[in-house]
């Protein structure tokens, strides 16, 4: 018997087994699986009097609130594509990307509006577009929850679905500055969902605090496995380390997802108010973005009392591929070590088959010291790059997609990352493409030539940093060019840090050579990145 994985089957489940549970506990008001899922069905018969059709894309902006999580599950049944839009970028961004993916409808926070009104006049194919908590309808700019209540609540009549059809479209940074439209179907993050929840040990007992944005990667996946177990989630819309300590303690939060900036001001805060930083429950931390120092690992289970985990993964990958969660065979192991396994990105999950290779697709020794290149093979991989075959091509090749990501492997084939091959920038778990801040710096007059690189960041991991050298005869302050760069960007792809220079290193064909300049920063630290 062969059964279509579909994602709406999780809510499907969860209304059918946890009806009457709480489900979503949103900013305004909590509502039971039966009453998210009857929203879900008003938002679905809205979308099919909008006209959206299997296949048709609609993208929502919004920070993590229970309309973001209802758009999920209403776009979804209906076969359409969902377009999560990272929330800290810029209108031309968005421009570009609602353009790029033919978005029909477009559903957008009340706060983040002022976003998408400079660009409304140049969107060449959206045709509606809905606010989440907008009270009346503005100019082209309608009211969700007067809109979604013309709607009934009666299961909406499904479309032929196939496993393999496009799920989610989600729009990454790339090397090229421009960024990738990735495509996952239901499969990919079906199959995601059900390997993650068995790593991560998800279960209806759990309370998810949603504290990694939804549109990072649909949020790891996490609204589709907490919801396929009928867990509770929590929703948090800004954050700030008072607030989540406060959610954490009303709603017994058990478990929590972010990047390590986050969890760093959640250390930071509890150094600070101790007594508001205590929790009862046993709670467990998944984080991923940048590996951070064993000491960092440490503070958590020691300091919080939390259980740490990390994760490695990419959008490509739907996004997580291997964990280091200690194995039986490491319960031996003194603490300290097992802080420093925790640390690396870890061994393979079910289902992903992981390797580190060289420039012959041999993989490195398992000595902790030959880097190669990760390359993965798993069910969750990518269709491929929205409307960009050449891409997709590059990235993956002989059944296997090429990371980018260097690292070594130890002689329990626990991986840890040494580089990068693509010169991304993981700055509070938001990838920064080098070439597209470059680009932003070679508009000033006064810069001849540009090098953006990765420096360590005791917040964010890393911060990027431009090696700057500047025309004859002209002048320009760290300030001044910082400023220029801010103006053309969202302010966190901007750099933090100028340094200006001579020269630049270049190889003999004139290519900048980033590998010398990253080695100032990054040598004493035993890695070339974070």
């Amino acid at each position: 018997m062969n059964v279509p994985m579909l994602l709406p089957q999780f809510l499907d489940r969860a209304v059918k087994l946890y009806g009457k549970k709480a489900a979503i506990v949103g900013e305004k008001r909590t509502y039971t699986y039966r009453e998210i899922n009857d929203r879900v069905n008003q938002l679905s018969h809205g979308l099919q009097e909008a006209g959206i059709n299997k296949g048709d894309r609609v993208a929502y902006l919004a920070p993590n609130t229970s309309e973001m999580y209802e758009g999920f599950y209403g776009v979804l049944q209906l076969g359409a594509v969902m377009v999560p839009l990272n929330t800290r970028l810029k209108p031309e961004d968005y421009l570009y990307i609602l353009n790029h993916s033919g978005t029909r409808v477009l559903f957008v926070d009340d706060e983040l509006l002022p976003l998408i009104q400079p660009v409304l006049d140049e969107l060449t194919t959206v045709e509606a577009i809905f606010v989440h908590g907008l009270d009346e309808d503005q100019d082209a700019c309608r009211s969700y929850e007067k809109w979604l209540g013309g709607f009934d609540t009666d299961p909406v009549d499904r479309p032929d679905m196939d496993e393999n059809d496009l799920a989610t479209l989600l729009y990454t940074s790339g090397t090229t500055g421009k960024p990738k439209g990735v495509m996952l179907s239901h499969r990919s993050n079906f199959m995601h969902a059900l390997t993650i929840q068995h790593h991560l040990r998800v279960s209806d007992t759990d309370v998810l605090l949603h504290v990694l944005p939804m549109f990072h990667v649909n949020g790891w996946g996490s609204p589709f496995y907490y919801t396929a177990n009928g867990a509770t989630q929590v929703f948090l819309k800004k954050v700030m380390p008072a607030e989540i300590f406060q959610k954490v303690k009303e709603n017994r939060v058990t478990v929590m997802h972010m990047a390590p900036t986050v969890l760093n001001g959640l250390l930071q805060y509890a150094d600070e108010q101790a007594e508001a930083a205590k929790t009862e429950q046993q709670m467990r931390i998944v984080i991923a973005g940048s590996a951070p120092p064993p000491a960092f690992v440490k503070a958590v289970e020691e300091k919080l009392k939390w259980e740490f985990i990390q994760v490695y993964g990419m959008t490509e990958a739907a996004p997580l591929i291997t964990t280091s969660i200690i194995r039986d065979t490491q319960q031996q192991l003194a603490q300290d070590e097992k802080y420093r396994l925790k640390a690396k990105a870890g061994y393979e999950f079910i289902g992903s088959e992981v390797k580190v290779v060289n420039e012959n697709g041999e993989e490195v020794a398992a000595d902790g010291k030959e880097i190669g290149e990760i390359i993965v093979r798993s069910n969750t991989v990518m269709e491929g790059y929205w409307n960009n075959p050449e891409e997709t091509h590059k990235a993956i090749r002989d059944g296997f997609y090429h990371t980018g990501d260097m690292a070594f492997v130890d002689e329990e084939g626990n991986i840890e990352i040494a580089d990068r091959k693509k010169d991304i920038i993981i700055s509070g778990g938001e990838n920064i493409s080098s070439i597209e801040v470059e680009a932003a710096l070679y508009d000033h007059p006064a810069v001849l030539e540009a090098a953006v690189i990765a420096v360590p960041h005791d917040k964010w991991g890393e911060t990027p940093q431009a090696i700057v050298v500047l025309r004859e005869g002209h002048e320009a302050s760290e300030d001044e060019l910082i400023t220029f760069a801010r103006s053309r960007m969202a302010h966190f792809k901007a750099p933090t840090i100028i340094k200006f220079v001579d020269e630049l290193p270049k190889t003999a064909s004139g290519k900048i050579q980033k590998v010398h300049l990253r080695k100032e920063y990054w040598e004493n630290k035993g890695k070339l990145v974070n």
